[in-house]
């Protein structure tokens, strides 16, 4: 986590209720496992989390991906520059990108990329002191690690009402437990929730109710 001198690592992730956010984009984001629900997002159109996806580009000033995730926008934003989603495509090609690879040799030919993964708490640090706001769009697996190590200051969650049953999930089973602020929860349309935490120092404590 931050200080308040430094910059911010936010995860954003659209996710179901319960708790998959695999390929929320299109069939062919992330077909591993078998996922047949590949663009369950795109028939749940929501404008209030468009607006809050747009308000947190305003201050995003670098990128920080899985590599799945990277190849993904690279081979679609640089080509989507101009029209209803061209602010979106100048700035991810504007932007520095970070690209989180234990591959070293990995070609990364998108302008203003490179690999990170060699030790990535030390690089998330030096990500903190050289950017504003640094986002995680996706990128479920880096995220999972993120989240794991706490090497995060805001995780986003646009929540949808829909359930899949299977899936890559934010928390899945055997995630490292953690204790977490609620910064903000809000409604929008079509059902959607938009719940915004920050981590919580201290263990998980247990305990008995009235007692």
């Amino acid at each position: 986590m931050s200080d308040s001198k430094s910059g911010r690592i936010i995860i954003d992730l659209f996710t179901t209720l319960d708790g998959v956010a695999q390929a929320p984009g299109g069939p062919e984001e992330d077909e591993s496992g078998a996922f047949p629900f590949g663009g369950w997002q795109a028939p749940l159109p929501s404008e209030a989390v468009g607006r809050s996806v747009a308000e947190g580009m305003e201050t995003l000033d670098a990128l920080l991906l899985g590599r799945r995730t990277y190849d993904i926008f690279a081979g679609y934003w640089p080509q989507h520059t101009t029209g209803e989603e061209g602010w979106v495509g100048q700035l991810f090609d504007r932007v520095p990108k970070y690209v989180a690879s234990r591959d070293a040799g990995i070609e990364l030919s998108w302008q203003g990329s490179t690999r990170v993964g060699g030790d990535l708490a030390a690089e998330v640090a030096e990500l903190r002191s050289r950017h504003r706001d640094v986002h995680v769009i996706g990128s479920i697996d880096l995220a999972q690690t993120l989240l794991a190590e706490k090497l995060y200051d805001e995780l986003q969650l646009w929540v949808y009402p829909v359930v899949l049953g299977q899936g890559k999930k934010v928390f899945p089973d055997g995630a490292a437990p953690s204790n977490m602020t609620l910064l903000s929860a809000s409604t929008g349309d079509g059902g959607t929730l938009l719940l915004r935490y920050a981590p919580a120092p201290g263990e998980v404590q247990t305990g008995t109710m009235g007692s």
